[in-house]
């Protein structure tokens, strides 16, 4: 939602065809074009109620279009970074308090002891915020090795506290999609268990809901589409225990396609050398650790996935 204090124009026949740079940069309105190009690097200029960039400064605006600069938008003070790739990762967002990033498959959210001469998101994000002239990063939350998606690390001890305290109470949002065997009936639901954490074997286990080292794992489904011998579903976290997704799907006879370790004997699709867990953090929302705004944020597909998909499709 824009705040009160906006500046709001209506663009008349007179300024048809006029850059947004220089439009707002007229003495009734920002006063000067440097500070229509620092609002602009800000977020704080909407057309339309879109948000746009500075990367929008040439649009040449039409009558009747609403651009509104909104003041004091919380987490404007300083510029945001535009997206961009940085070693494996691609920003999704960047601001004083965090940082979210799109994580393929393949790479550590954060380091292992046992498995040091390994990259991670941690390691990757360390070396870009030092030559910044910032500090490390603080773990938030992460995803599995061959789980890609989104991951939000906090970038002061003080926003990590308030990120971990959302996603302790469940407030954060994260939404999964993953591609099983079968098709789950019914087509939408919810999955409810109690899982212990084996610290020798290093997996998930179901258990009974006495058992005083079980924690309660659910979530909320529902299948997207249909194909003949597998399924894409989408998955929304409730709680977020460890490989949740993965063994939930599995104890209910829907793989995923592509597990290797929730299974029992080879796990592939004939025709298909999927080589990870078909599972990818799509959809991530919380509020800001410091202004309170709502965030979120959508990962497209990535292209192995979206290889996998089609040849269902073609399949029938």
């Amino acid at each position: 939602m824009i705040s009160a204090s906006v500046g709001a124009w209506i663009v008349a026949g007179d300024d048809a065809g006029l850059r947004l740079d220089k439009f707002l940069a007229n003495p009734n309105r920002l006063g000067s074009r440097g500070r229509a190009v620092t609002a602009l690097e800000r977020g704080k200029v909407f057309v339309n109620d879109t948000e746009v960039s500075l990367d929008d400064a040439g649009r040449r605006l039409m009558v009747a279009d609403d651009v509104r600069v909104w003041m004091d938008r919380p987490g404007s003070a300083r510029a945001r970074r535009r997206p961009g790739a940085i070693g494996d990762l691609w920003i999704v967002y960047e601001d004083d308090a965090l940082v979210v990033v799109n994580k393929p498959a393949g790479l550590l959210s954060v380091p292992l002891e046992r498995r040091s001469e390994l990259s991670s998101v941690q390691d990757q994000l360390s070396d870009y915020l030092r030559r910044r002239g910032r500090r490390r990063p603080f773990v938030v939350h992460r995803i599995d090795r061959d789980t890609s998606g989104l991951v939000v690390f906090a970038v002061t001890s003080r926003a990590q506290q308030r990120l971990r305290e959302q996603f302790k109470r469940h407030d954060a949002t994260r939404i999964y999609l993953a591609v099983v065997y079968g098709t789950p009936k019914p087509e939408s639901g919810l999955w409810n268990d109690h899982l212990v954490w084996d610290q020798t074997a290093l997996i998930q286990k179901e258990t009974h809901p006495h058992d005083p080292r079980g924690k309660q794992a659910a979530s909320e489904y529902r299948v997207v589409e249909a194909f003949r011998s597998t399924s894409l579903i989408e998955v929304k976290l409730v709680t977020g225990k460890r490989n949740q997704i993965r063994l939930q799907a599995r104890l209910r006879g829907h793989t995923l396609v592509g597990e290797q370790r929730y299974t029992y004997g080879p796990d592939t699709l004939r025709g298909v050398d999927f080589p990870r867990q078909a599972l990818h953090a799509y959809r991530l929302g919380f509020e800001h650790p410091d202004s309170g705004e709502s965030l979120q944020f959508e990962a497209p597909v990535p292209q192995d996935m979206t290889d996998l998909l089609d040849h269902l499709r073609r399949k029938g």
